[in-house]
């Protein structure tokens, strides 16, 4: 293996544009034609990978082990892999997923097919699968993914030696962006404050449309959003960017669509990657035009000692029975289900939940709105168990169960359900491979002068709450919906969910930073009220964001609850009625 090549000298070259086209697997398949036609770029990047995708990913490779990647990124680069040669556009990707070696074969041999000269790099060393026992990842069921969040220095070796695409595994979404920027302008690995920059411009990119007006909480005020454009970050020497989008294209860049994806599924102050902790508390944006904002003075800190592991493992079958309640007697209804299904199973599942939805409406001109919806939902390690013996059973009372019986969907098989764990090893211990567009391997672990001590979990909680600012001052007061005054996004991190709200000025937030409080969360969202919650305050985005523990059980694919990912969890939360004041809703309207 040789050494790493030597870093560039600094030049004082101009800002490097980084654009994004994709913020997930599934996402707009035409978006990587539209980034490239669309205006000036240097790097285009696609971020496709995902807790419940990598649990995907693994059951493709299961069937075919030349798969475990991204399949639509090739679709992709087979209407526009000329295009970006053509503009000298360079393409970073975590498509590879869990075979990006496989990826990058599969990306030259549609090179040749389709006649082009394309170097193709690739990073690997993120999958410990085959290490989980010497790793102590095991746990109590046997993974089926194990990968490590690297970083972006396996994508600077690549960009460095030429590559025209770079294709990764599991790194960190914002290391799609750092790659590019630290390759650009020859970043060493403790220039913290710039690594930091392009860290937080990473993160606002790396979801695509959701920087540009998608799930944004005051989308009514954005015009055009029939079709969003993606994001770019300009990005200069120091880490400071802007975020913009290309000309022409729908949605809008506000502060607002910025703050909101800065809080996107995050804990505290301190952002943790495996290259640097960003200090979100100290990211300051300004508008800097038209769909433009600047983000300046992000503060870097040395990156933990560990990198986190996303572990995947298939836990069992899982089914569910949704019966429709209309008119009358919905609770007298729901309690005869219940006893009904509960008396007559021929197994009880390992697990049986029921959750009633009161979506009926009394006096209803429709019979959808007169009517509430009753689901159950079964997991058991036994597919006959959480399949026909469960299904069968509720099915059979359908003459003799209450009146207006039925269901909405019919019978089903058991499906498999997974379950996510947080892992967590020593950064010595993984290693990090760049593989040269000639095939040559090369070490891109690099060694940093001063990591941090503890896990992840351990020093995000490590920085105080910051002094609050002085209440608004005593006044008059209507009940009326939270996000009349505030926005709100909300995510899941593993287990976990965050929700992050913000307000639209400071007065706004003296009053949100003192009425939202861990308390008041829980009493407007009963759901979280025998969960720990903590509460991190963000004085310079006027936000405070509340992880909320175990709300997500064991992670999307355990489709622990209605909405497994939470993303609607911040949108329940602004539809909750508060006292707020007259002066803050008077400047609302």
């Amino acid at each position: 293996m040789t050494s790493v090549p030597a870093v560039p000298p600094r030049d004082g070259r101009r800002a490097v544009r980084i654009g994004n086209c994709s913020g997930f697997y599934g996402d707009r398949l035409s978006a990587m034609r539209e980034m490239l036609e669309g205006g000036e770029l240097d790097y285009l990047t696609g971020d496709y990978l995902a807790e419940l995708t990598m649990l995907i990913l693994g059951r493709d490779r299961m069937k075919n082990p030349d798969l475990g990647y991204a399949k639509t990124f090739l679709r992709q680069l087979e209407e526009c892999m000329g295009l970006a040669l053509d503009k000298g556009v360079r393409i970073v990707t975590n498509a590879g997923g869990l075979n990006p070696a496989g990826l990058a074969v599969a990306v030259r041999e549609l090179a040749a097919r389709l006649g082009l000269d394309v170097a193709v790099a690739h990073v690997e060393g993120d999958d410990l699968l085959g290490r989980i026992d010497e790793l102590g990842l095991a746990g109590d069921l046997r993974p089926m993914t194990a990968n490590a969040y690297l970083g972006a220095w396996g994508i600077v070796d690549c960009l460095r030696s030429g590559a025209d695409i770079v294709v990764t595994g599991r790194v960190t979404d914002a290391s799609l962006t750092v790659g590019p920027a630290a390759a650009h302008f020859g970043w060493g690995t403790d220039e913290f404050e710039a690594l930091a920059g392009a860290v937080v411009a990473g993160h606002v990119i790396e979801c695509g449309a959701q920087a540009t007006g998608g799930n944004y909480a005051f989308f009514t005020e954005l015009g055009d959003l029939d079709r969003p454009g993606f994001p770019i970050a300009e990005i200069e020497a120091d880490g400071s960017s802007t975020v913009t989008k290309h000309p022409g294209t729908g949605g809008a860049v506000t502060v607002g669509t910025v703050t909101a994806q800065l809080l996107y599924e995050i804990g505290g102050a301190r952002y943790l990657g495996p290259d640097v902790t960003a200090r979100l508390d100290t990211a300051i944006l300004e508008d800097a035009g038209t769909d433009r904002v600047r983000i300046s003075g992000v503060r870097g800190e040395a990156p933990p000692q560990t990198l986190k592991v996303c572990l995947n493992a298939l836990a069992g079958f899982r089914n569910t029975a949704e019966f429709v309640l209309t008119g009358l007697d919905i609770d007298a209804k729901a309690a005869l289900v219940r006893r009904q299904i509960e008396a007559n199973l021929p197994v009880r599942p390992a697990e049986l939940e029921w959750t009633l939805a009161r979506t009926d409406h009394s006096d209803a001109d429709t019979e959808e709105a007169a009517s509430a919806l009753l689901r159950c939902v079964v997991r058991d390690p036994d597919p006959a168990v959480a399949g026909r013996g469960f299904t069968s059973t509720a099915v059979e009372f359908g003459l003799s169960g209450y009146p207006g019986f039925h269901l909405t969907s019919p019978p089903a098989q058991a499906g498999a359900y997974g379950v996510y764990t947080a892992g967590f090893v020593g950064a010595e211990l993984v290693p990090h491979i760049a593989v040269l567009p000639d095939g040559t391997r090369i070490d891109a672990s690099r060694a940093t002068s001063d990591r941090a001590p503890g896990t992840e979990s351990s020093h995000e909680l490590s920085l105080p709450e910051q002094a609050l600012p002085e209440p608004l001052p005593p006044g008059p007061t209507r009940r009326a919906p939270l996000g009349t005054v505030a926005g709100a996004r909300s995510g899941d991190k593993g287990g976990d969910a965050n929700i992050g709200v913000w307000a639209r000025d400071d007065d706004g937030f003296r009053w949100l930073v003192h009425a939202l409080t861990v308390d008041t969360l829980k009493n407007l969202l009963p759901e979280t009220a025998p969960l720990a919650v903590t509460r991190h305050v963000l004085p310079n985005l006027r936000a405070v964001n509340f992880v909320v523990t175990g709300i997500l059980g064991r992670g999307v694919a355990s489709q622990a609850r209605f909405d497994p990912q939470a993303k609607g969890l911040g949108e329940w939360l602004r539809s909750r009625y508060l006292d707020i004041p007259l002066s803050l809703l008077e400047d609302a309207a």
